[in-house]
């Protein structure tokens, strides 16, 4: 059995390894997203300046109060993608670069992705 402390290190590791490869410029910055046991997070950044344009995750009270109580849930994830993607076209960024953060995209992962894309976001 994996512990705790090998599976952060294996994820770290596998980030690592995507970085390499993706990197946000301000035609398309990259859309980061970090997940914890009960909140998920979401930030399109700037490489080039290293600045965060736009940020949204489950711990605004807005998006919990819509949320009722649950904020780790698929529902939660599509409904930061929703807010993030809507966030991001009113500063004018249609393209970005997705970065999964190390994490399978599967889940609430993906339901923040597939969200975006149906908000209007290109990958």
């Amino acid at each position: 059995m994996i512990k705790r402390e090998d599976r952060k290190r294996l994820r770290l590791m596998r980030h690592k390894r995507l970085r390499k490869r993706i990197s946000g410029t301000p035609e398309r910055p990259r859309l980061s997203v970090y997940r914890s046991e009960k909140h998920i997070y979401a930030q399109i950044i700037d490489d080039t300046k290293g600045v965060t344009l736009v940020a949204a995750s489950t711990v605004e009270k807005e998006l919990r109060d819509k949320l009722n109580q649950k904020t780790w849930n698929v529902q939660a994830a599509k409904e930061v993608g929703k807010i993030i993607a809507e966030r991001a076209t009113a500063k004018g960024i249609k393209e970005i670069v997705f970065d999964r953060g190390g994490y399978k995209y599967h889940g609430r992962i993906k339901a923040l992705a597939d969200s975006a894309r149906e908000s209007g976001l290109k990958f």
